[in-house]
């Protein structure tokens, strides 16, 4: 008989066929559990220390798995999961892994007791997610975006269940005035005057609903324009949007003025010193009155450019690079306020928000490139820094949201519920349609599937029923999570839904059956898509898989 062949390392464990899916299968149901207490109105907070010492406060699925350190490869793609739809959607982080580890743990026996092969399984799935969304679409009603109540409770219903709830009102402002005022394009294009209108708090005036142009695409980025500014110190209730940029600055020079009303700002991007050689350079000189001259020629030069500045009046001056002691001098003299060092991006958001063109070279200043949509520029101290506010704006196109709060662990954590309140509010901008929240929509799409799998014929139907049963995890969790009678709700519910009411769902609080449409949870429906694709997506990928080997050797 001939000798076993190894061909692999010693040092390295493999795991074949049925037992790399089971633990693949095991992996995802842990990843599942771990944050399975955090969906809901009634979630429970994790705390996390990382390795730095650094502590984390929260019931975001997505920042609990990006603190996690996992070793089992499935795990990971797990935790890849919410990173997508963080990115993509923003909301329903917890949602997705949940899902996903309770599709793939409805579908464990079939494949390791009924010996059904993956591929079909996979099959099944595939169709199981079309008739999904197809069903997400007919439960789904589309709503108007100005309506400010509307939007109000929406991303309300995003912050419910985040630990910034008791603040819910002020959140959900501070989230739609800071997406507004970002917004660009869509029938309100950028400059136009009915912009100004639903810029303030919340006024729509009538011309400025159903003007939406769907041609123009609507560009709202709020990764660039808004910044989140978190201030430790003074109460939740003091954080509010700027119509305008707020940096962490103070003026150059003691004398500069710290106030002046209706600023003409100029946007540079050069240093107001004297120009240095680009590589070293070396002069010799022979007579002494030369070295004067260039000492001369230093301040001459920087002259020059604070005269070519004066030449157009500014009064707020603003560089990315440094500004000399002579420098500060001169415009000084020119009555100038000036900012030296700016972040790239904070100039960026000026130009925005002030409608000034950030200029390279001082010798190309003109009228057009100063800013004056700005209505006050002024420095303030808060805490024990200072700070840089150009406020008062007309039609901004940038904002900042001052978050006050007692220490920085709230505030961090306050921070990436304002960023989930903001994504929800893009996406219903971007596409304004509504799901009813509280397990309504997986709800409905579960009965929707449970019937349509008796249809199906051979074993297809049974890997399909699984996606069904799947579903039932949403709500079934947000009534353990309250705290009720999973078994005898969720029948109730399934009757609900099966007598066509497609609204009805869970009260996240009592843990009881509510109509949705009452109870006013509604949630975007591109996050309920995305969550129930990205979640079957995941179940197929980590089905495929039938060997894993793990322990790749370090480099010794």
């Amino acid at each position: 008989m001939q000798a076993p062949v190894v061909f692999m390392n010693t040092s390295q464990e493999r795991t074949t066929g049925r037992e790399a899916q089971i633990s693949n299968i095991t992996a995802a149901k842990a990843v599942a559990d771990v944050i399975r207490t955090c969906l809901g109105p009634k979630a429970m907070l994790k705390m996390l220390l990382d390795p730095m010492g650094g502590l984390v406060l929260t019931n975001d699925g997505h920042a609990i798995l990006r603190e996690i350190d996992v070793a089992h490869p499935a795990a990971k793609s797990m935790l890849e999961l919410s990173r997508t739809q963080d990115e993509e959607v923003g909301d329903g982080t917890t949602t997705v892994i949940i899902l996903a580890g309770e599709i793939l743990a409805q579908c464990a026996p079939y494949i390791v007791e009924k010996n059904i092969h993956p591929v079909v399984v996979i099959q099944a799935l595939k169709r199981a997610l079309s008739d999904a969304l197809d069903e997400v679409e007919r439960v789904s009603k589309p709503v108007d975006v100005e309506n400010t109540p509307a939007m109000l409770r929406l991303i309300g219903a995003a912050i419910g269940t985040k630990y910034v709830a008791q603040w819910s009102e002020l959140m959900c402002r501070l989230a739609l005035d800071a997406v507004r005022s970002v917004r660009v394009g869509g029938g309100l294009s950028s400059g136009s005057p009915s912009g100004n209108a639903e810029n303030t708090s919340n006024t729509a005036t009538s011309s400025d609903a159903g003007i939406y142009d769907s041609s123009v695409p609507v560009e709202i980025d709020t990764k660039r324009y808004v910044r989140i500014e978190k201030i430790p110190g003074g109460d939740v209730s003091e954080s509010r949007v700027l119509r305008g940029v707020m940096l962490n600055k103070d003026v150059v020079h003691p004398k500069m003025s710290r106030y002046i009303e209706n600023p003409r700002v100029v946007l540079l991007d050069c240093p107001l010193e004297y120009k240095k050689g680009e590589s070293q350079t070396n002069i010799e000189i022979t007579r002494e009155e030369d070295w004067n001259r260039i000492l001369q020629i230093e301040e001459e030069q920087v002259r020059i450019l604070c005269e070519q500045i004066l030449s157009v009046k500014p009064t707020l001056v603003i560089t990315e690079k440094g500004v000399s002691d002579l420098a500060q001098h001169y415009l000084l003299k020119g009555g100038c306020s000036v900012l030296r060092r700016t972040k790239k991006s904070d100039n960026n958001r000026i130009s925005r928000v002030t409608g000034a063109t950030i200029v390279n070279r001082v010798e190309d200043l003109k009228e057009s490139d100063v800013g004056t949509r700005c209505g006050v520029f002024k420095v303030e101290l808060i805490g024990d820094e200072y700070f840089t506010f150009l406020d008062n704006c007309t039609d901004p196109k940038a904002c900042t949201v001052i978050l006050r709060g007692a220490s920085k662990d709230i505030l961090n954590e306050i921070e990436r519920n304002l960023h989930d309140a903001m994504a929800v509010a893009r996406n219903v901008m971007l596409s304004p349609s509504l799901s009813p929240g509280g397990g309504a929509t997986e709800m409905a799409v579960s009965v929707k599937l449970a019937e349509k799998a008796k249809q199906l014929e051979g074993i297809q139907q049974w890997p399909y029923q699984a996606v069904a049963d799947a579903m039932e995890c949403i709500p079934r969790t947000l009534i353990q999570n309250a705290g009720g009678n999973p078994i005898r709700v969720l029948s109730q519910l399934r009757s609900q839904h099966a007598q066509g009411k497609s609204t009805a769902g869970i009260d996240g609080d009592t843990g009881k059956v509510t109509d949705m449409v009452e109870y006013g949870v509604w949630e975007p429906e591109v996050i309920k898509q995305q969550s129930i694709k990205t979640a079957i997506e995941s179940a197929c990928l980590l089905l495929r898989v039938d060997d894993i080997v793990s322990g790749v050797r370090k480099q010794e």
